[in-house]
């Protein structure tokens, strides 16, 4: 699953991403990635950040919180020491710079 409030990186990380995953869902917000993580339950989320209604961290948190087992990896602009460190507190898998988006297919090799 991929969320993202961009449609554009959406569909990028979606291309990036097609060898290796044939079913892919897409959210365009925290609050929308819950419903659909409720509904199709994937085997991988990739999370952006900053996101209208509900950021990527607590969309994240609250994921976990019903379903702890799912892997939710961090795609997002933003890499520093206090956002890698509060992605790792609501339980992110991984953090993935959008500039470089190769670690997503080591990511996705392991399912």
């Amino acid at each position: 699953m991929i969320v993202d409030d961009s449609e554009r990186m959406r569909q990028m990380i979606r291309i990036f991403i097609a060898d290796l995953s044939s079913d892919i869902v897409e959210c365009e917000d925290g609050a929308e990635a819950l419903e659909t993580y409720r509904t199709h339950r994937p085997d991988l989320v990739l999370m952006d950040l900053k996101m209208a209604r509900m950021d990527g961290l607590a969309a994240t948190s609250q994921i976990l919180d019903s379903f702890p087992h799912t892997r939710i990896v961090i795609v997002s602009q933003w890499d520093d020491a206090p956002f890698r460190a509060a992605a790792q507190r609501v339980g992110a898998e991984a953090v993935v710079s959008k500039s470089d988006l190769l670690p997503l297919r080591s990511i996705l090799a392991t399912i």
